[in-house]
């Protein structure tokens, strides 16, 4: 009778035990995969990287001079030109300076700081008019990659002016949605409670 009962007594214990590894193995292995799951997430979020939300088409006249001495600052040679710059201005957001952070155990990705709007290319395209080479000054092709530079300078001081940022801070707004609907191809869900974001544009998130 005492050997059936450390027999039945030993299944039970054996069958506890077994059960017992079986709930730790299956909750790391579904800790592992939440945590993967969320690197996975975290990484395409910053895949994205930048994010163009506005974009403005300039055209501004720029004059050219430049004046150089020869000969021992003896005789002085001018160059001059009227430039017409055309330039694509984009606005956006570099969505990696974001601040993400995974909670594996509510799968939240929480979103605590939202990057400002920045310039994030200048694209020019220059016009020459009226060019006057001097005697011993005249145009090079190094004169003109410098002139692009000067232009996409001139068009980046236009940019504040120009009202882009503020219709960019605008539509951040879209910037987060996009973020959310990445969030959710997962499952997952976007907390962004921390940004200071107005209770009609939480309306609107909401609808």
């Amino acid at each position: 009778m005492g050997e059936v009962f450390d027999s039945v007594l030993g299944l039970i214990l054996g069958a506890i035990l077994m059960y017992w590894f079986f709930s730790l193995f299956r909750k790391k292995r579904s800790k592992e995969i939440t945590e993967h799951q969320s690197t996975v997430l975290l990484d395409k979020i910053r895949s994205v990287c930048k994010l163009v939300s506005v974009e403005g088409d300039f055209a501004e006249i720029y004059h050219y001079e430049n004046t150089k001495g020869s000969f021992m600052s003896l005789f002085k040679s001018k160059k001059k030109a009227l430039i017409v710059i055309k330039a694509k201005a984009h606005i956006g957001y570099d969505l990696s300076k974001l601040d993400l952070k995974a909670d594996t155990e509510t799968k939240r990705i929480i979103l605590s700081h939202f990057p400002q709007p920045e310039v994030l290319s200048i694209e020019p395209d220059l016009q020459f008019y009226d060019i006057k080479n001097g005697i011993f000054n005249s145009f090079s092709p190094t004169d003109l990659t410098q002139l692009n530079q000067e232009a996409k300078l001139h068009i980046k001081e236009k940019i504040p002016e120009s009202g882009l940022m503020e219709t960019a801070r605008k539509e951040a707004l879209q910037a987060v949605l996009l973020v959310e609907k990445i969030v959710e191809t997962i499952g997952w869900k976007l907390d962004y409670s921390a940004l200071d974001i107005s209770n009609r544009e939480k309306q609107f998130i909401e609808e």
